[in-house]
């Protein structure tokens, strides 16, 4: 899913903090500007990733121009899907079930069943 944040970015002595008021307990910082939206945007994607996994209500952004703050205030992007393209990559173990002169031809020809079922998910999903 894609959704879109506003964040507040404050620049102390050698480092860019950023927060977003509507995703608690998510914050970052970074070296410079361009480094801390890229941690923006992976901390955010990754805090509204677990909120989608586990059940739990996705917070609504806040409309921007209603924000107050001395720092600076921005959407950032948050893309759940491309987030667990990156890092969630874990491998899961999955039982299927085909005839057995199928998985035979299949053996045969040196098939690996697990890229195909990938393959073809992926193309299903997309």
């Amino acid at each position: 899913m894609k959704y879109y944040y506003p964040a507040v970015f404050v620049r102390d002595e050698d480092k860019i903090g950023v927060s977003f008021p509507d995703i608690p307990g998510c914050f970052t910082f970074g070296d410079n500007m361009a480094d801390t939206l890229f941690m923006a945007e992976d901390a955010a994607s990754m805090m509204i990733a677990s909120f989608e996994d586990d059940g739990d209500p996705i917070p609504v952004p806040s409309d921007i121009s209603t924000i107050r703050t001395d720092g600076i205030v921005s959407l950032v992007p948050v893309d759940t899907d491309e987030w667990r393209r990156k890092f969630d990559n874990k491998a899961v173990k999955k039982t299927l079930t085909i005839p057995s002169w199928l998985n035979r031809k299949a053996e045969k020809a040196g098939i690996n069943f697990s890229q195909v079922l990938q393959d073809a998910l992926k193309a299903m999903l997309a």
